[in-house]
């Protein structure tokens, strides 16, 4: 833990399974420090390695994390069932931090539209704020696209959390692109209360280009990793059959691949093929390489995008996963990129894929608002200081 100083904001974040989400909202929190929001930022999940939420107060609760692609169960960190008093333990936790921070506001990544399975110390949280004498603001952070649409009852239960607890929502997207009812039908119901602030993107991206590595290369990437063996497999496999197969190709495995099974890979690394673990400057060999082979998470489609080198992102289907599909489809009418779907992956669709997107012009990185990181520190410096948040309405 950090130390504490005044705190602006109070910003949950619990990732299950990837790391996108963790990621992004340490983007959001260096924006927050930048403008001058002093920000706790309290981690529910697993330590992510290299995660950079700059100056701010760092808190980490017991961690926790899903069972498995369709977030049956929450295990701890030695990979047991969470219990009746594991769960307590936690909500004492939050509520310990949140009584010595005083905030001035809270901001919870996807609840209500996610996180479900943590309302044991959400709604504690939510009831101790608004029984303040004088309550904190809250606000939902939100991406631009769920997970498919929920049960009514589910539904009834977001939209009256919303209603009795939320200032706003602000929603990391751009509604030109993906309005927020393309995947929340209800989202009119609350319309009063959403903010768009544009497309989250790590600041990074925009910084020098790594000297070295990833200069006319082709860039593969799998994001945490917890999902990552079939783009690997179709990878290495695509390579002999496209036409980069005389440049370097670069494999970057996320840490959630267990040790073993990323040493088997490992081993297969040749002269002009290199595997190894993420990296915490992957940003920086975007801008070097000649092609990008990417999963569809929120964070590494927008860094590619904002990039601008040729793309192909092959979305994680599996599960209950939705949201990365319907992202990567949109953009691809839209010529931003080009989709493989991941249930018809195989070596050959991939260099098929790779020759289609070196014949096409794609979309330019000015076309859509990337700045979200940045407007999301003015959006919530608004509210804290009674601004109008009229801008903030759309993007």
């Amino acid at each position: 833990m950090s130390q504490t100083k005044h705190i602006d904001v109070l910003f949950y974040v619990q990732h299950l399974l990837g790391i996108g989400h963790q990621r992004r909202a340490a983007t959001l929190t260096r924006a927050m420090e930048r403008a001058g929001l002093n920000v706790a930022f309290v981690s529910g999940g697993m330590a992510v390695p290299g995660l950079d939420t700059g100056t701010a107060a760092f808190y980490q609760l017991d961690p926790v994390r899903a069972d498995g692609i369709y977030f049956t169960e929450l295990l701890d960190q030695n990979g047991r069932p969470v219990d009746k008093t594991f769960k307590q333990n936690r909500s004492e936790q939050l509520l310990k931090i949140f009584q010595e921070t005083k905030p001035r506001l809270i901001l919870l990544e996807m609840f209500p539209f996610g996180r479900r399975q943590m309302r044991f110390e959400l709604v504690p949280l939510l009831e101790a704020a608004k029984s303040c004498e004088k309550p904190p603001k809250v606000i939902s952070s939100v991406r631009d696209i769920l997970v498919k649409a929920p049960k009514q009852e589910r539904i009834i239960e977001m939209l009256n959390w919303v209603e009795e607890h939320f200032d706003n929502v602000l929603i990391h997207g751009d509604p030109n692109l993906i309005p927020f009812d393309k995947t929340f039908h209800p989202a009119k119901d609350i319309s009063p209360k959403i903010l768009y602030s544009g497309y989250v993107v790590d600041e990074k991206v925009d910084e020098a280009p790594h000297p070295t590595d990833g200069i006319d290369e082709v860039l593969v990437s799998t994001g945490g990793g917890a999902v990552s063996e079939r783009l690997v497999k179709a990878a290495i496999s695509a390579r002999g059959k496209s036409s980069l197969k005389d440049k370097v190709w670069r494999i970057l495995i996320g840490h959630n691949l267990p040790d073993k099974t990323f040493e088997e890979y490992e081993r297969l690394a040749e002269d002009r093929l290199i595997i190894q673990r993420s990296r915490p400057d992957f940003t920086s060999l975007l801008p070097n390489c000649a092609l990008s082979i990417s999963q569809g998470g929120y964070n590494t489609v927008m860094e590619v995008l904002r990039a601008g080198c040729p793309r192909v992102i092959v979305p994680y289907s599996g599960g209950l996963e939705t949201e990365q599909t319907l992202r990567a489809k949109l953009l691809s009418e839209s010529n931003a990129l080009t989709y493989v779907d991941e249930e018809n992956l195989t070596g050959q669709v991939l260099a098929d894929a790779i020759e289609q997107t070196l014949k096409t012009k794609q979309r330019p990185p000015s076309s859509l608002d990337t700045n979200g990181a940045e407007k999301t520190a003015n959006v919530l410096s608004a509210i804290l200081s009674g601004k109008s948040l009229e801008e903030f309405k759309s993007v």
